[in-house]
């Protein structure tokens, strides 16, 4: 008889370490979820970035980081309340995973904590393989954030899953997911590490068809101080802010960075500053 993990497990063809630990993870993503609401943190918050598209949306890329967002602004907000009860789902399907809240600046809005377990443990008591290649002292680590002061007119819609139990999410909706990623391309600071990830997810957007939720777009932006509250915002304006950031991007930097999560590299082929342009050109009404 399969357990919840092993049945959680078998939707994925995990055929080498890496694919594994790969598994292993998004698996945890979804337990954690359900602790999560479980514990009614879904009353005051909701879900979104790149993993709340990969698990409801259909994104087929694999995404690190659970990202979550207050529903209004609550300065006094702590994530430590619901630590018991994410730490006993996790426990209640055989996993033994920790977590540490990272120490908060006084000037960020950003709350943020680790889900650690260790890989060797993990690996061997599901899949019951010996590896010796792994370091014992290797964690499988999760990084989820929530922002306590996030920007206006999101949108949210609520979605359901039957694994490990049943359970409700509050999430963005895909305009408003779509608004935030668009942020993060014109926006994200990347130093010396492109995140493909974001111009993945834009294309995906793209293909999709799906609208953006341009308000809320617009609060992003001015919180990042790109607009100001008198400017003009409009589609043509968008546009060529997207233009202009696709001219200093190294794509073969982003391909690189992106290449690790997803399993068909082949979709990275035509990337480039034309690619972009043109399907910016063409698809964002």
């Amino acid at each position: 008889m399969q357990t919840i993990l092993t049945q959680m497990l078998s939707r994925y063809d995990a055929n080498n370490i890496e694919e594994k630990k790969n598994a292993i993870k998004e698996v945890v993503q979804e337990i954690a979820l359900c602790g999560l609401a479980r514990a009614g943190f879904f009353k005051q918050a909701a879900f979104y970035g790149g993993t709340a598209l990969r698990i409801f949306y259909g994104l087929d890329r694999f995404s690190e980081d659970l990202d979550f967002s207050l529903i209004t602004s609550n300065l006094d907000f702590e994530l430590s309340p619901y630590f018991s009860g994410l730490k006993k789902e996790l426990a209640s399907v055989g996993l033994n995973f920790q977590i540490e809240e990272k120490l908060k600046s006084n000037d960020s809005y950003i709350r943020s904590a680790f889900l650690k377990g260790n890989t060797k443990e993990h690996i061997i008591s599901i899949y019951d393989e010996q590896n010796n290649y792994i370091n014992p002292n290797e964690v499988i680590k999760i990084k989820f954030e929530i922002d306590v002061n996030p920007p206006k007119f999101a949108t949210f819609e609520n979605k359901y899953r039957l694994l490990p139990s049943p359970y409700e999410v509050k999430l963005y909706d895909k305009s408003s997911l779509f608004a935030g990623k668009v942020h993060a391309v014109i926006c994200r600071s990347w130093k010396n590490r492109i995140k493909g990830r974001d111009l993945y997810d834009y294309v995906f957007y793209l293909s999709n068809q799906i609208k953006i939720n341009l308000p809320h777009l617009r609060a992003r932006l001015e919180d990042s101080d790109v607009l100001k509250e008198e400017s003009l915002f409009t589609m043509d304006i968008l546009k060529q802010m997207l233009i202009d950031r696709f001219d200093i991007i190294d794509f073969d930097a982003a391909k690189n960075d992106v290449i690790q999560f997803t399993k068909d590299p082949s979709k990275l082929d035509l990337w480039s500053k034309d690619f972009f342009v043109k399907i910016t050109e063409n698809f964002l009404e």
